[in-house]
């Protein structure tokens, strides 16, 4: 396969500012941000803009004056639906449907919903330059156009590659990386594809594996990039652009994993919900063998279960929301890596999602409330804490030049958080 394919994508994501958050889990993919973010704000906050919105758990992007999410909606039956919003004001810009909003379920996963179909969507949009890439729940990639939301190209996994979805249906995001949009689904030899975010084109595939909920993630292992996927059978790395299997690491499935691996170094730690608990592997080369051994292992729901929200790493501490099912009461913690020796726990914030900025992190609880706390392992610090956002929040908040985007299964918020 020609390999000039990659240059204009390189090119556009150059464009993007370094502020900017391109897509889940911001411009790493890691949960972390090199902006900064005021924390002399109390109780109250400036907000920006509230909207009302649909329902869901994707995750917002920024680039530039817009920001863009996955929102449910019912346009004649429940729909996934692309929102582009002004960044200034929260004004819709266009919307884009994607696909159908039933999860094969009725209800959420706390038994509560908005509607009988589930909470709505869960993967978020990534940037490639003007182009905006999406999975829906039923496998099908699409690029539509930022300034438009016209569709460039649609791949559906499902009918080109004989897909697999799962219960519940997909949840995970597509990953950017290197010019190339990786995602995961398809039957025997085509589980793991790469393909070019400006055609649609396969540029490399491989695997038999089974997808969970969890988005997969990039890293540098013993000077090797690579992308780790989480599967049913555990966690996969692959080699970029070829998709060539470099390790593979055991690991339990029971009814959903959905939190992204975390990489510190040369350990990658994985955590799920239903009694499977919490592991990590240390990840070593010889000569052009790869092989990762368990250091550490956690089972059960009561000490480092993450049911989807992915912790953040900080100076070789996990700092997340550890917890399975515990509405509205679970706690933050402060767990050292590798050990996965707990430092401190903060009850009262349920299975929300945290993010790093300036060695800060900011986690949105699941009653709507976001807290800044310093990544301090030695005792939790609270620094700035309100209420901002009514409706179910599992979603990950998004830091872009200081503002802070977020949303519930109701509405959608901006709140200003530069330095003032």
């Amino acid at each position: 396969m020609k390999l000039c394919v990659f240059v204009p994508v390189l090119a556009f994501a150059t464009t993007v500012l370094a502020t900017d958050w391109p897509q889940y889990r911001g411009p790493k993919g890691d949960g972390s941000t090199p902006d900064t973010i005021a924390t002399n704000w109390g109780a109250s906050p400036k907000v920006l803009w509230k909207v009302t919105g649909g329902t869901g758990f994707s995750s917002f992007v920024v680039a530039g004056n817009r920001c863009f999410t996955i929102e449910g909606r019912d346009n004649g039956g429940r729909k996934e639906v692309l929102v582009a919003r002004d960044v200034a004001t929260g004004k819709e810009l266009w919307t884009a449907e994607l696909g159908s909003g039933d999860y094969g379920h009725a209800g959420g996963d706390s038994g509560a919903s908005d509607n009988s179909g589930g909470d709505g969507p869960r993967s978020t949009p990534a940037i490639a330059g003007e182009l905006f890439i999406t999975l829906n729940a039923d496998l099908a990639v699409q690029a539509h156009q930022a300034s438009s939301g016209k569709l460039a190209w649609k791949r559906d996994l499902m009918a080109q590659h004989a897909g697999r979805n799962i219960m519940w249906k997909n949840a995970a995001s597509p990953l950017l990386e290197g010019g190339l949009i990786y995602v995961a689904g398809g039957r025997p030899g085509e589980t793991f594809l790469a393909l070019n975010p400006i055609t649609g084109e396969v540029v490399a595939k491989s695997g038999d594996n089974t997808i969970t909920h969890a988005t997969p993630v990039t890293a540098t292992i013993q000077g090797q990039r690579q992308i780790i996927f989480f599967m049913k059978s555990g966690l996969t790395a692959l080699e970029p652009k070829t998709l060539r299997q470099l390790w593979h690491a055991d690991f339990p499935f029971n009814v959903s994993t959905a939190a992204s691996p975390v990489v510190a170094d040369d350990v990658v730690y994985c955590s799920a919900g239903y009694s499977v608990g919490a592991a990590a592997f240390k990840v070593s080369k010889s000569g052009a063998g790869w092989k990762a051994e368990q250091i550490m292992r956690t089972p059960g729901d009561q000490k480092l279960a993450n049911h989807w929200s992915t912790p953040v790493l900080y100076q070789g501490h996990l700092y997340g929301m550890f917890q399975f099912k515990k509405y509205g009461s679970g706690p933050v913690k402060a767990v050292k890596l590798p050990d996965g020796e707990i430092r401190w726990e903060k009850e009262g914030f349920g299975p929300g999602q945290v993010v790093l900025a300036g060695g800060k992190i900011l986690a949105l609880s699941d009653t709507g409330e976001l807290v800044a706390a310093a990544a301090d392992p030695a005792a939790y610090k609270e620094l700035a804490r309100a209420k901002v956002l009514s409706g179910k929040c599992w979603t990950t908040p998004v830091i872009s030049n200081g503002l802070v985007f977020a949303r519930s299964t109701k509405e959608a918020v901006c709140v200003d958080l530069r330095g003032r």
